[in-house]
Formats: structure tokens, sequence, C-alpha cells
């Protein structure tokens, strides 16, 4: 919370102009979790993820940002590096839906009415919202509750964008979720009469999860003056 607190303020410092520059678009690329089944590794995706963003751009600095994102989070122990997982050999897998707000932060100018191309890294961060299907397991097989969750989590994306062809711009970004939840791919059942018999895993560790890929938008709106106001 502390590294978000300060990424918001320096974004906060940055005097508002005038824009009225918009985009809207689409992501399409790959996810991955990072939980207590399966591969332990932080950018590996191994299903389809899509989504839609749409950016307010405030400044040639940063925008406010939503974006709606669906995809099958899937695990199987048998990927993994560590041999107990290996032989524990569990396989989850569930479909989940994201929504998230928050703001992106270009690291260099990035004016769509300079009449050149441009390119930036860019960080985004906020809040994200989750929602999925609870399972446990039960002698090794994931097994429904019949019950959902929705879970709450920091969104931690780093990428590169850029101006494509006109008023079209092409980005590539890993964004990694945060959450404060353990309870995605089973090793904490929701129920509590559950969780005594069927918990595992690290419990001092809550769940990851990670969007890899591309995003593509259209950009439209009046020309902005950037000044201070």
């Amino acid at each position: 919370m502390r590294h978000l607190a300060i990424v918001l303020i320096i974004i906060l410092s940055i005097p508002y102009g005038h824009a009225q520059i918009h985009e809207l678009g689409v992501f399409v690329g790959g996810s991955n979790l990072i939980g207590d089944v399966g591969a332990t590794d932080y950018i590996s995706p191994n299903q389809l993820a899509l989504g839609g963003l749409y950016k307010w751009n405030r400044s040639p600095r940063h925008s406010w940002r939503a974006s709606l994102m669906y995809t099958k989070l899937k695990a199987d122990d048998s990927k993994s590096d560590d041999p107990r997982r290996i032989q524990r050999d569990y396989v989850f897998a569930s479909r989940i839906l994201e929504a998230s707000a928050g703001m992106e932060f270009n690291f260099f100018d990035f004016d769509l009415h300079s009449g050149k191309n441009v390119i930036t890294p860019y960080l985004y961060t906020g809040l994200s919202i989750a929602y999925h299907k609870n399972y446990y397991f039960n002698a090794g097989v994931q097994t429904a509750e019949n019950t959902s969750s929705l879970i709450y989590g920091i969104p931690l994306v780093l990428g590169v964008k850029t101006t494509f062809i006109d008023k079209l711009i092409l980005g590539f970004e890993v964004g990694a979720r945060t959450t404060f939840s353990d309870e995605i791919e089973g090793s904490v059942p929701d129920s509590e009469s559950k969780q005594a018999l069927y918990r595992f895993g690290n419990i001092n560790n809550n769940d990851w999860y990670v969007f890899t890929g591309i995003t593509l938008t259209y950009t439209f709106g009046i020309k902005p003056c950037y000044c201070a106001n």
C-alpha cells in the first residue's frame, strides 16, 4: 500500500489540463495464476485472456483508466519446479471476471497531437475487483462449493505503447494483480466448516494472477490544450 500511495501522489501532483482525448479499445493476451497450485513463475501465460479498456487522457503524462477483463485461470502441479507439487499433482481451473480502475502514468510525454510518432513506457495502478466461483480439493480432486466470491486487489501494470497508424495506439503490457484473498485456487475453502479439513498451502501468502498481452485503442475527442489551470 505504501508504494501505491507514492505512485498516486506523484501522479496527482501533475497539473491538470483541458484534455478531452479518449481512448477505447481491447486487450488480447494470456493469463497465469501464482498461488498454492501449479508453477510459481511470475510471467507464464497459459490461458487466453480478453478485455476492454477505456482511458481519459488528462495530460501527456497521465490518464484515468478503467478495464474489464475475462479469463480462465489454470494451474497444474505437473508444470511446477517443486517436487512436492509434482508429486501432489493437483490441477485447478476457474473462470474469473475482473473490473479495475485507476491511473496510468507515462514515463515520457505522450502527446497525440505532436504530428510525430510517439512512444513511452507506462505504469498503471489502482484498485481491482474480481468475481470467481469457489472450490476446494477433496482427495486431490477440484470440487465446487456452489458459492462465489468477490476479491479485491491492486493491479501493478508495466507496459510500453506507441502511436500506430491514424488514431490507433498499440501497446504491450504485463500486469500483476496482488489480491487480498487466498481462495482463488481452492487452497482455502470459502466454507469455514471445510477449512480445517481441506485447507493447504502457505497461509502467509495471498494469491496473485497476471495478464500479459497487447492493447489496441482508438482515440477520439477534441484536441486538448495541455496547460495548467
